[in-house]
């Protein structure tokens, strides 16, 4: 079991800084206040970079339970939804709010890829 969490913590890292491309800018709301071309109907559009992020996330921290134990689809359906829920907004507080720093970042998101394995190596 303890691969399983190991390989949840690559693909973790795999995710958060490899797989964002442009996503890590269109993220923040500053971004899209600089483009050319920037009309108010774009406000709100980080917010979409942010749910597509974090909803990528969640499906790359899941994929090594998913391939690697019986887990069923209500609890890994619950495990997808509260993960993008949390990263969503903790990227948030960091990347537009300025709330908390990259480690305060980091260490949620390691402590939600702890607590989804050991939810899921449970059944629970």
């Amino acid at each position: 079991m303890i691969k399983i969490l190991l390989l949840m913590i690559f693909a973790h890292i795999v995710d958060d800084y490899y797989l964002q491309g442009i996503l890590a800018q269109m993220k923040q709301k500053q971004w899209w206040l600089k483009q050319d071309g920037y009309k108010s109907l774009y406000k709100d559009d980080y917010k979409m970079a942010l749910l597509m992020h974090s909803m990528s996330w969640s499906i790359m921290i899941l994929l090594p339970s998913m391939f690697l134990i019986e887990i069923s689809p209500y609890l890994l359906l619950g495990a997808f939804v509260c993960n993008a829920v949390i990263h969503y907004y903790i990227d948030d507080l960091k990347a537009n709010r300025g709330k908390i720093n990259l480690i305060v970042d980091q260490t949620v998101h390691l402590m939600q890829v702890f607590v989804t394995w050991i939810l899921l190596i449970q059944g629970w």
